[in-house]
């Protein structure tokens, strides 16, 4: 059977196609697991690592000042844990994903990026992967934009999380698109 590795996977959504398959899926995500601290097992077939993005964001560039170097330390260590777990197990693939923003800046360029809505999942949140892995063989869709009160225009997922309370707006808005998870699965089995 192979094992595959979900790092800082959150809800388990972007590995849900693997386990569905009957894969091996390691699920090390806070607050049960720490990567940090994670020891993997041996043979690990794929890794798929989301560390969170909270520090690395564009879209949370206003309070990058504000926050200070304790909070970026903390989720550099945090993509560190991941890329470690990837030199020691040596899979078969593996991919690291984060919105873009700065993350770029310490671990070099992304080898692609995409949105939602190009692997049928009709909203935008442009997503940057790093890692050696087959490229997904897309499916495009138009994006659903809704018009707020203030006559921005805005993906509808990332519209429809402010009407959440706050602490859920992150989970909603890290969970793994469907289609994209699918299409990653067929790329990369």
């Amino acid at each position: 059977m192979k094992t595959i590795l979900d790092l800082c996977g959150g809800t388990g959504a972007w590995s849900k196609p693997y386990k569905d398959a009957g894969y091996d899926v390691r699920l090390v995500t806070l607050p049960e697991q720490d990567v940090r601290l994670y020891i993997p097992p041996e043979n690990v077939h794929g890794i798929l690592a989301a560390p969170p993005c909270t520090h690395f964001a564009a879209a949370g560039a206003p309070s990058w000042k504000k926050k200070g170097d304790k909070e970026l330390l903390e989720g550099l260590s945090i993509v560190d844990a991941c890329l470690r777990i990837i030199q020691v197990c040596q899979p078969k693939w593996w991919v690291l994903e984060n919105p873009v923003g700065r993350l770029r800046r310490w671990i070099g360029p992304p080898r692609m990026m995409f949105n939602p809505c190009d692997y049928g999942d009709p909203y935008t949140k442009k997503t940057c992967l790093w890692g050696n892995f087959k490229e997904p063989k897309k499916n495009p869709v138009e994006p659903i934009f809704i018009v707020d009160k203030r006559g921005r225009r805005d993906s509808s997922l990332h519209y429809n999380s402010f009407r959440l309370p706050k602490e859920q707006r992150a989970v909603v808005r890290s969970i793994t698109p469907a289609g994209f998870a699918k299409a990653f699965f067929e790329a990369n089995p």
